[in-house]
């Protein structure tokens, strides 16, 4: 396997670096920041990040040996050879992932369910540790926040004037801030401003009551 090392990322040069995915700090030894260019490996990990469409997080690529020593790595890690990966699971389903990394070459594989992750490397072909229990869906589903959009609500939709009011109302803080970075601009209305602000603290309450009319609306139509 060609490899090519450097004491630290920053000396990468931008012209040895043909993997758009990833970044020589991603792939650099976490310790003292040098790497080793594996360019068989690391077109295999593009290529797996091809294949599974969305992003590898890389958790520990190349270690030098102090740093493999330092986190008790073994004594021939395919990580010092810049052959191993140890890739989150966090976004990934990890049966479809281990089966895209075998697809594209890798042979080795580590598994690590309590710590999140899955090693992977070129071989020899072997694996180790507990595979990660099976999940009902390949990752977690992102839900839908809890609070109803305004904007969405039957009673505001059909209602204009409530709509403004509410919307006056959330915007009354902001006018707030605006008077009081330009009050040497309107000197000749700092008499009214006192009225003012009962007048938007008015259109607030108006605001919150419209609201909370709504929200009560909605519930009771979800009850019928």
């Amino acid at each position: 396997m060609p490899t090519t090392t450097y004491a630290h990322f920053r000396d990468v040069p931008e012209s040895a670096w043909r993997w758009p995915s990833f970044s020589p700090a991603e792939i650099a030894s976490r310790r003292e920041g040098a790497i080793r260019i594996n360019t068989e490996a690391l077109d295999k990990l593009q290529s797996l990040r091809n294949r599974l469409g969305k992003p590898l997080i890389v958790r520990s690529a190349y270690r030098s040996p102090a740093h493999n020593k330092a986190v008790g790595g073994a004594p021939r890690s395919k990580h010092m050879d810049g052959a191993a990966f140890d890739i989150a699971m966090s976004n990934h389903d990890p049966v479809a992932f281990e089966a895209a990394a075998r697809a594209v070459g890798f042979l080795g594989f580590g598994y690590y369910p309590r710590s999140g992750f899955m090693h992977i490397d070129l071989g020899p072909a072997r694996s180790w540790g507990d595979p990660f229990p099976p999940r009902a869906t390949p990752f977690v589903a992102e839900v839908a926040p809890a609070r109803e959009v305004l904007a969405d609500s039957r009673t505001l939709k059909g209602s204009g004037a409530a709509g403004v009011a509410t919307v006056g109302a959330a915007g009354i803080e902001v006018a707030q801030e605006v008077l009081a970075e330009t009050q040497s601009a309107i000197l000749p209305m700092v008499p009214y401003l006192d009225t003012l602000r009962w007048l938007f603290i008015a259109l607030a309450l108006l605001g919150i009551a419209v609201t909370i009319h709504a929200r009560i609306d909605d519930w009771k139509r979800g009850q019928r």
